[in-house]
C-alpha cells in the first residue's frame, strides 16, 4: 500500500538530492539521452517470455506490506529466477536513495516502487525504461483510468499500477447518529455538519487537518483544478489561484477559518487515538484507508462505515489520493526480465490476489468489477459493503489531473508555505499563493521553463 505524506520529510537530503537531480533530469528531458542501459533498444512482448525462460536476477525496491510474499510467490513460478527485495524506505527515503544511484550511474534496482506524484521526476529525467516496447500500452483496459493516467505519458509506458486511492468519505456513523447528523452529500452541506458537531460538543470534530500536500492535491484535483501542468518535459505551468485551486481553498478555508478542523497531525498516535473514541467523525481520504482503520483503530469496529466523498453540485467526482505502482529503472541490465517480473507484479492473479489480502485497494478493473471483491461485506465497518462505494469512486476520478516534474520537491516545501496558512488560520489562497511563488522560483533556478 502506498500513501502519500505519512512521514516527515528528510528535508535536508531530499531537497539537495532532489536539486541536483532536477538539473540532471532537465538536461535528459531536452538532450534526449540515450537512457541507460535499460532503454537501448527495441524489445517485444516474446521477450518477456523469454526472459522468463533464460532466467536471471534481478533486485526489487519496495515497502509494501505484500512485496515479500509476492516475490515468494513469483519465485515458486519462475525458479529460473531470483528477485532480491529490498525495503530500501518509505516514499522519500526510498526516492533519495534512487535519486542518489541515478546520479551516481549504479546502485538504482531494476524494479522499483514509486507512487503516483513522484512518477513524473522519474519518468520525464528518462531514468524509468518505456515499457511500450513490451506491448504494455495494450494493458490499458486492464486498470481503471485514473492510475492509468499516472504511468502513460503520452504513450510512453514508464510503469504499471499497482493500488489505487480513490476518495471517498469515511465516517463514523456511532457519532453521526448521537449528534442527528445526516452524511453530507455536498461540501456546503458537509460544513454545516461540522458546524452542528463542534456547537454540540467543542471536544469533538469533523474531521482534523494541520496541513497535507498530498490532500491538498487531491482535494484541488477532485474540485476541478490543473495547477499543474507539463508539456516537452521542461515548460511547466504552475497555477495554484486557477478556478479549482480557489474553490477547494475557500470551501475548505471556512473550515479552517471557524475553527472546525481539530489541530491534530495525521499519523500520530494522537490522530488515531481520536478516530476511535470519536473526536475525529470522519475523513476525507483514499480507498486504501479501511485497512489502516482496522489494524490501528480496533476498538472502533463496528462503528465507520463509507459513503461518496462530498461534491460541490451533486454530480459524483472524486480524485486519487496516495497509490503507485512500480517501474524498471534504465540501470537494469536485463530491463525484459524486470518488466516481466513487473507485469507478473501487477496483473497476474495469484500476485494481485496477495496485494489484496495484505488490505491493497486494487487499480485492476477485473478485481474492481469482481462480485466477489465489490459485494463482500466488512465486519469492521458494521457489515456494509464498502467496495460497492469505492469502486464506484474509481470511476468518477476527474480526468486531465497532472503532477510537477518535481512534485516531491513540491511537496517537501507544502508546509513552509501552505502550511503556515493552517498555523495562523489565515487565507488559504495566500498559502496556495506563497507555494506556487517558491515552486516558479525553484523551477526556474534548475532550468526549466516555469509559467505562471
Amino acid at each position: 500500500m502506498t500513501h502519500g505524506g505519512k512521514r516527515a520529510l528528510r528535508r535536508g537530503t531530499l531537497l539537495t538530492a532532489t536539486a541536483i537531480f532536477a538539473v540532471a533530469s532537465l538536461a535528459a528531458c531536452s538532450g534526449g539521452g540515450t537512457g541507460g542501459n535499460g532503454d537501448s533498444g527495441g524489445g517485444s512482448a516474446d521477450d518477456l517470455e523469454a526472459a522468463l525462460e533464460a532466467g536471471g536476477e534481478i533486485t526489487y525496491w519496495s515497502w509494501t506490506p505484500s512485496a515479500e510474499a509476492q516475490v515468494a510467490a513469483f519465485e515458486e513460478a519462475y525458479p529460473n529466477v531470483t528477485v532480491n527485495y529490498v525495503n530500501a524506505g518509505t516514499n522519500t527515503e526510498e526516492y533519495t536513495r534512487l535519486q542518489n544511484a541515478l546520479l551516481a550511474g549504479s546502485g538504482a534496482p531494476d524494479v522499483v516502487q514509486i507512487e503516483y506524484y513522484a512518477f513524473p521526476q522519474f519518468a520525464l529525467s528518462e531514468s524509468l525504461v518505456d515499457l511500450s516496447q513490451y506491448g504494455f500500452a495494450d494493458l490499458e483496459d486492464d486498470y481503471s483510468p485514473g492510475t492509468w493516467g499516472a504511468v502513460d505519458f503520452d504513450g510512453a509506458i514508464y510503469g504499471l499500477p499497482q493500488d489505487s486511492g480513490p476518495m471517498a468519505l469515511f465516517y463514523n456513523q456511532t457519532v453521526f447518529d448521537e449528534y442527528g447528523i445526516e452524511v453530507p452529500a455536498t461540501w456546503d452541506e458537509y460544513i454545516e455538519a461540522a458546524r452542528t458537531l463542534n456547537e454540540a460538543d467543542p471536544s469533538k470534530f469533523m474531521t482534523a487537518d494541520t496541513g497535507d500536500a498530498g490532500f491538498t492535491t487531491s482535494m484541488i484535483w477532485q474540485a476541478g483544478g490543473q495547477p499543474f501542468q507539463t508539456t516537452d518535459g521542461t515548460n511547466v505551468t504552475i497555477d495554484l489561484q486557477d478556478e479549482g485551486s480557489q474553490l477547494f481553498a475557500d470551501t475548505w478555508g471556512t473550515m479552517l477559518d471557524e475553527g472546525l478542523l481539530a489541530d491534530i497531525p495525521s499519523w500520530t498516535d494522537e490522530w488515531f487515538a481520536g478516530l476511535g473514541d470519536g473526536t475525529i467523525a470522519s475523513l476525507v481520504i483514499g480507498a486504501w484507508m479501511p485497512g489502516v482503520l482496522e489494524s490501528s483503530v480496533p476498538d472502533a469496529a463496528g462503528d465507520w462505515r463509507v459513503a461518496p466523498i462530498p461534491t460541490y453540485d451533486g454530480t459524483p467526482v472524486t480524485a486519487e489520493n496516495g497509490g503507485g505502482g512500480q517501474a524498471v529503472t534504465t540501470q537494469s541490465e536485463n530491463p525484459a526480465l524486470a518488466a516481466a517480473f513487473l507485469k507478473w507484479l501487477n496483473n497476474d492473479p495469484e500476485s494481485l490476489q496477495i496485494f489484496a489480502e495484505s488490505g491493497g485497494f486494487p487499480s485492476t478493473t477485473a478485481q474492481l468489477s469482481d462480485p466477489a471483491f465489490v459485494d463482500q461485506e466488512s465486519e469492521y465497518f458494521g457489515g456494509q459493503a464498502i467496495n460497492q462505494v469505492l469502486t464506484e469512486a474509481s470511476s468518477t476520478v476527474r480526468e486531465g489531473w497532472q503532477y510537477l516534474p518535481f512534485q516531491v520537491y513540491a511537496n517537501s516545501v507544502f508546509g513552509d508555505t501552505v502550511g503556515q496558512s493552517y498555523q495562523s488560520q489565515s487565507d488559504l489562497n495566500g498559502g496556495l499563493q506563497a507555494w506556487q511563488d517558491q515552486l516558479v522560483s525553484y523551477g526556474n533556478d534548475q532550468g526549466f521553463t516555469v509559467n505562471q
